[in-house]
Formats: C-alpha cells, structure tokens, sequence
C-alpha cells in the first residue's frame, strides 16, 4: 500500500512557496520533534521501573546520564521552565539529595551493565551549585558509573560569577565540556532578557575561559529576541568568533506557556520578539556566517570550531539513545520507556528522604520508536539515510516516504537521492517540523491500516 500524501494538510507537509525558508511553515510549534506515547498508570510505575533497572538492557545501546539542578538567581523572561530561586540552604539540602539519588540509580544493574557515552549537568543553572559540590559531582558520576574512555561530560552554566575556582575545580572533578547560555552578548537585549552582565564583561570573560584550552568552551545564542535585530544578531555572530569559544549553537526563540516575555510584550515594556520570517533570516544569516568562516556544522543548529568539540550530549540524548534522569525535573528513557521527575522540589526531598525514585509521569514509547528516532536523528544531521532507517511495518521507510520527499523536494526543503536525503537552508531552518510530519505521517497510516484490519477480520475477511 502506497502512501497517499494528499491527504495530509498544508499544517503536516507545508506548503508551495516562492520562498520556503520564511514561509513554508507557519511557524515552528516546538524545540524537538516526538513520537507517539501511551501513559502508564500511577499504579503501574514503581513496578515497571524498578525492574527496568534491575535488568540490564541491552548493552550495546548507547547511554547518557542527565543530572537536572533546578535553580536560578533570576528568571529570563523567555524561560518557561523557571523552577526555583536559588538560595544557599536550599540548594545544599537538594545537592545531599541528589547524590543520594545518584547512588541510589548507579548501583543498579541496568546502570552498571552498559558504557554512558556522554553526561549532562543542566537545569536551571547548574553553576548555582558552590565549586566545591561542583567537584564532588563529577568525581561521584566519574565513581559511580561506567564511563566510556571518551566520556563527554558537560557542565551547563551561567557566566555570572563563574569564578576561576570554579572552572579549576569543575576541571577536577572530570568535566571537559563548558556550555554556557549566553542567548546574546547585547547588553540591551540581555536587559530585556533578564540576563546578568553586560557584554564587555561577558566577552571577556568567555575570551579568557576559551583561552585556557583546558576544555571545550562551547555558547548557546538565540535568535529573535527583544532588540536583536539582524545588525545585532550579526555582531553577536562577530562576537561569538573574537572570543575564541570553540562551538555555538544558533536556537531560534520560542516563547510560550507562562514566560514572563509574553506579558510585558503585552503591557509595552518591551518590543515584541521576531516574527518567523525575520527568524528564518536570522538563521540564514547565521548558516551563511558560519560558511564563511569555515566553522563545521555538526548538525542543523551546532558548530564546531575545535576538533574537541563534539556536541555528543545533544546528538544521542535527543535522538536514540537511553538516557537516565537524576533530580528534581528531569527527564528521561530507558527500555522503551519515557519518564519524567517530580518538578516539585519540595515532592522530590519528600521522595528521596522516603528512599523512592521520585518519578512522576511514566510513557511507553511508540513500537516505531527505532524508526522515529532515526528519523530525528537524521533531521538533525541534515541527511536522512535509507540505510539507517528501521522498516515500517515490512517496508522499505525511505521508499514508503517517497511521495511526502518528493512534495518537499518541490517546495525546496531538500534535495533527494536514491539513498539520500539532504535538507537545504530551508529544510535546515524547519527541520523539527520535517521530522514531526514524518512522525505524524507514519503514526497515522500506522493507525489507518491497524483500524482497516480490525474491520477486515470484524467482517470475516
């Protein structure tokens, strides 16, 4: 049975237009494409999960560890994620929690039983953690977990009062990646954002970190804000490359839920962010920047200007591979199952003075979930391969997607080969929505043919 693209709407495939980088989507609904999940119930979980840990999976899979810490000083006006304001006492009694957690989780079969290729410490703002619990985390995780020889381990952060003992004591303590979410070196814009410092501070600080050489020194920029024309994306762009860091990674602005941005845009105390147009230039501007500065591009929104610099984190965790969640919000997957923790800090002590893996939302991923994944993870690259794509349901998937490739090869989103597919500039800038529609599609003619065989054997056929 072919697939009949037709029938899928102008919101799934995108439409014909004489520029599709600005307009062949409306705009982008979310930060990373997902697949299809069932909800288990509360019942069901502690059970399900205990033994998810007590096995040992399969040990060829690749594995990650996520270690969420749910602090900030301030909150961005962008940020929909805002979980706690730091304060000393509570962050050290949730630091005595987590590495309880941590010790809890590493002395499980499952977690034993594999290599974790690459570790997060992300949040909030992992660097509200004194320097010292800095150090005590990463030799624990170093300790506790079987760590492949090339282990990335990462420290998210603020550059605000990122001390040189901090850095000489995160290098301590094994970590060898250094993200920081510097969203914009603009001191106006970082104003509006509710971001600490202004730029020279922020430039010279990154310059002398990244001049240390002592690890990958990598920034997160966003594109869209309040205040960040094209003039000022592109000194940001300019600034990003005097400082000598060593990746970046351009992410477009999306704004929703209960993000502080959205009410003061509306009482007229800050300008409204870019529109979807304006962000595709940006993007275009951003591709362009790094081309002619021959920075490698890692995947659609990752650059790298040091051989170091391998983005692993990023390319497993939001594609195939198994990741598991430690402290209060964070979230993961193991064995076919997707979980997320208690957001609640004050649920989360509750649940680890109890000794209880604080879960609070467990989903059993889509049977298609290989399949999914390795489209996610060749929409992030920016090259699908028929090679690397599971079958769906007996059949070829690269020749079953043939007619919505084809659609989009029309409306200029990529480029298509026999054994290839390759997003341009357009497809690049919408690739989550690509990918979400390749889901879509193959979850619902999934659907259709199970409903149309349940009627076949309903009537005897």
């Amino acid at each position: 049975m072919s697939l009949d693209i037709y029938k899928f709407d102008e919101s799934i495939v995108g439409v014909s237009s004489p520029d599709p980088l600005r307009f062949a989507f409306a705009k982008k609904h979310s930060a990373h494409a997902g697949g299809a999940a069932i909800p288990v119930m509360p019942d069901q979980q502690p059970m399900i999960f205990n033994e998810l840990l007590q096995s040992e999976g399969k040990k060829t899979d690749k594995r990650c560890l996520y270690v969420h810490v749910p602090f900030c000083r301030v909150r961005c006006t962008f940020c929909n994620f805002f979980q706690n304001a730091a304060s000393r006492k509570l962050v050290d009694e949730y630091f005595e929690a987590l590495m309880k957690e941590l010790k809890m989780k590493a002395q499980t079969p499952w977690a034993q039983s594999g290599t974790f290729h690459a570790v997060y410490i992300g949040g909030g703002t992992p660097t509200d953690l004194s320097a010292k619990q800095i150090e005590i985390l990463g030799k624990a995780i170093h300790d506790l977990f079987p760590l492949a020889t090339d282990a990335e381990i990462t420290l998210e952060g603020r550059i605000n009062r990122f001390s040189d003992e901090m850095f000489e004591r995160s290098l301590a303590g094994g970590f060898n990646r250094f993200s920081f979410g510097i969203q914009s070196f603009n001191t106006q814009v970082r104003r509006s954002a509710k971001r600490l410092d202004d730029r020279e501070v922020v430039l010279d600080r990154i310059s002398s970190l990244s001049q240390t050489q002592q690890a990958p020194i990598i920034l997160d920029l966003l594109y869209g804000l309040p205040h960040q024309t094209l003039d000022v994306f592109n000194q940001d762009l300019e600034d990003f490359m005097s400082t000598g860091a060593h990746g970046i990674d351009l992410y477009q602005l999306i704004i929703g839920g209960s993000a502080p941005m959205l009410n003061l845009v509306e009482k007229g105390k800050i300008p409204p962010p870019a529109t979807t147009p304006e962000k595709a230039s940006m993007y275009q501007a951003g591709v362009e920047f790094m081309n002619k500065h021959h920075v490698k591009q890692l995947s659609v929104n990752h650059w790298a200007r040091d051989n170091r610099e391998r983005s692993l984190y990023n390319s497993l965790a939001k594609t195939y591979a198994e990741v598991m969640p430690v402290g209060c919000g964070a979230g993961g997957n193991i064995g076919g199952y997707g979980f997320m923790q208690h957001r609640s800090l004050d649920k989360y002590m509750e649940l680890m003075n109890k000794g209880e893996h604080p879960l609070a939302m467990m989903m059993r991923q889509s049977d298609f979930e290989s399949l999914f994944s390795s489209l996610k993870a060749g929409f992030d690259s920016g090259v699908i391969r028929r090679s690397t794509l599971p079958e769906f349901e007996g059949k070829d998937c690269f020749d079953y997607l043939k007619p919505l490739f084809h659609l989009w090869e029309e409306n200029g989103l990529v480029e298509m080969s026999d054994d290839y597919l390759v997003l341009t500039l357009a497809g690049s800038f919408w690739s989550v929505s690509l990918a979400q529609a390749a889901i879509h599609i193959l979850n619902s003619e999934s659907s259709s043919q199970e409903k149309l065989q349940h009627k076949h054997a309903a009537n005897g056929h």
